[in-house]
């Protein structure tokens, strides 16, 4: 443990209360070329029909929507999985969790986290000399060496997990309400389990709580200010970066910034939209005024809206699993339906990326870590497989080749946790488990087995209303093709370096600043 006591001593010590001290700035020759800076920026819980170039219906995204018109946008672009540590693990290692180890959420009290003989995108250009920054919600594993300082990132500010697992001074808007933290020195109160009352919820910078409770009503700006230190001090040294922004938008609660003025004209939920696509603005005229022809830029989601939560959620556009609704429950986060996991994405890279392009092809969040490492010149590790495709021909060449398959895992709605439930062939989807989550009425659909897939034509029913006939021509010509796919890939997972996450809980692995305080208080920025 010595190395690791080391280890947290150096970090420690902040740089301007910003970099570690023993990051080097200095211009080595494998640096001065110029290899692309990376953004991305993870919007958590966003409908792929909240952006309004996806969906005319939406007006509130006009930063994302300029975006989209000066770069490239994805529209049958999926989350690895329709929830959010899965879907952040496969983003950060191009596998799926059946490959990974994270199938499901961490908790507040986890032990674990993604599992260290994982490698993440940010140790890969971290060896390749990137300087690396994450800001933002991490949810995949706040433990020991689980935190994000030691999986790749020299400078980490925000939050270990979701922003409801958590009490805070302002609380803002959730499904069902949720009260402030108790004050200091006052009585815990019990609520019901939606609510988290027994701890503040932490803002980290580095390894230390800078505070706790969290002031939700300024983490917004907060976020946009440490990005645009880290692109400023990191486009001055010279070095390339790669910063990951993992925003709280639009999970539940919605921060109440301001009151609204007329409560029936705008929803909380509009008025979030429009805050987080302010702060994305925020972070690209930043990158724009620094390094706008070296730096790539890639915005998506992390799963579909949370139906669950009523009026404070996203919309999922056209996709509105319409078969499973009739049964029951939601289709939409935490279910495979199209919901579920399709989600906005955009690309930006002047002068690299075209403009005004809209991209058919069928991509994935899996695609994020092979295709970065490609266009950084690094190499990806040698001992396991990945999911996940170099679609630099995609963003670069307009090419319209992105997965032929794409396999769609349980995220807790009906099966086995991050069992590949779903199977994507091309233009049609398969469904060997069907199940609905909690919808706003509290209904949840059935979990059903179908020893013969449903099997929908996204390109004529992308609503997923009515399912092939089985004994249709088309259904029996791609019956066997999805059934191979799904054994071939099931024998790859069986025969690939595969890991397995600690889900053990501990009350003493939870985060706090101040033991012996009432929820956690502190503030020491």
């Amino acid at each position: 443990m010595g190395w690791l006591f080391l280890k947290v001593l150096l970090v420690g010590v902040s740089f301007s209360g910003f970099l570690y001290p023993l990051v080097d700035f200095s211009i080595s020759e494998k640096a001065a070329g110029q290899r692309p800076n990376f953004v991305i920026i993870l919007a958590d819980d966003m409908g792929w029909g909240d952006l309004g170039a996806n969906w005319a219906e939406t007006k509130d995204t006009v930063h994302l929507d300029k975006m989209a018109s000066e770069g490239m946008r994805f529209v049958d672009f999926h989350a690895a999985a329709s929830t959010c540590s899965p879907s952040r693990a496969s983003l950060l290692t191009g596998r799926l969790g059946l490959r990974n180890g994270v199938t499901r959420n961490f908790a507040v009290t986890s032990l674990g986290g993604l599992p260290l003989n994982e490698t993440t995108l940010a140790e890969v250009l971290q060896q390749a000399g990137y300087v690396t920054g994450m800001i933002g919600k991490w949810h995949l594993g706040h433990h020991g060496s689980y935190h994000p300082n030691f999986r790749g990132f020299d400078y980490y500010f925000g939050i270990p997990y979701s922003h409801d697992m958590g009490c805070t001074d302002t609380p803002g808007y959730n499904h069902p309400p949720c009260p402030a933290c108790p004050p200091g020195g006052g009585p815990l109160r019990k609520h019901e389990r939606a609510c988290y009352m027994d701890v503040a919820l932490p803002l980290y910078e580095n390894l230390h709580i800078v505070e706790q409770p969290v002031n939700l009503s300024s983490l917004a700006q907060k976020y946009a200010e440490k990005a645009a230190q880290f692109i400023q001090q990191a486009s001055a040294s010279r070095r390339p970066f790669l910063l990951y922004i993992a925003l709280a938008h639009m999970h539940v609660p919605i921060s109440a910034t301001q009151p609204l003025a007329n409560p029936q004209g705008q929803r909380p939920y509009q008025a979030g939209l429009r805050e987080m696509d302010s702060l994305v603005g925020e972070i690209k005229d930043t990158v724009d005024r620094t390094a706008k022809e070296h730096t790539f830029f890639w915005f998506t989601g992390d799963n579909g809206p949370w139906a669950q939560k009523c009026e404070l959620a996203g919309s999922m556009g056209p996709f509105t699993g319409s078969w499973q609704t009739r049964q029951g429950g939601s289709p939409a986060k935490q279910t495979t339906w199209e919901g579920g996991h399709r989600v906005p994405a955009l690309a930006y890279w002047p002068g690299h990326v075209p403009a005004n392009v809209t991209s058919t092809a069928l991509l994935s969040i899996l695609d994020i870590f092979p295709t970065v490492v490609a266009l950084a010149g690094a190499s990806l590790p040698q001992d396991r497989h990945f999911d996940g495709l170099d679609v630099s021909s995609v963003l670069l060449d307009r090419s319209q080749k992105g997965h032929r398959v794409l396999f769609h895992p349980n995220s807790g709605a009906a099966g086995e946790y991050g069992a590949l439930q779903a199977v994507r062939l091309e233009q049609y989807k398969a469904y060997f488990i069907t199940g609905g989550a909690e919808a706003c009425d509290g209904s949840i659909g059935p979990e059903q087995r179908h020893i013969l897939p449903l099997i929908f034509d996204l390109e004529e029913d992308a609503a997923e209303g009515v399912p092939l006939h089985r004994s249709s021509a088309e259904y029996q010509a791609v019956l066997p093709q999805v059934r191979k796919a799904l054994m071939e890939v099931l024998q790859d997972v069986a025969s690939d370096n595969v890991s397995r996450a600690d889900y053990t809980q501990d009350p003493l692995a939870t985060p706090c600043c101040g033991p012996y305080h009432i929820a956690c208080r502190c503030h020491t920025e």
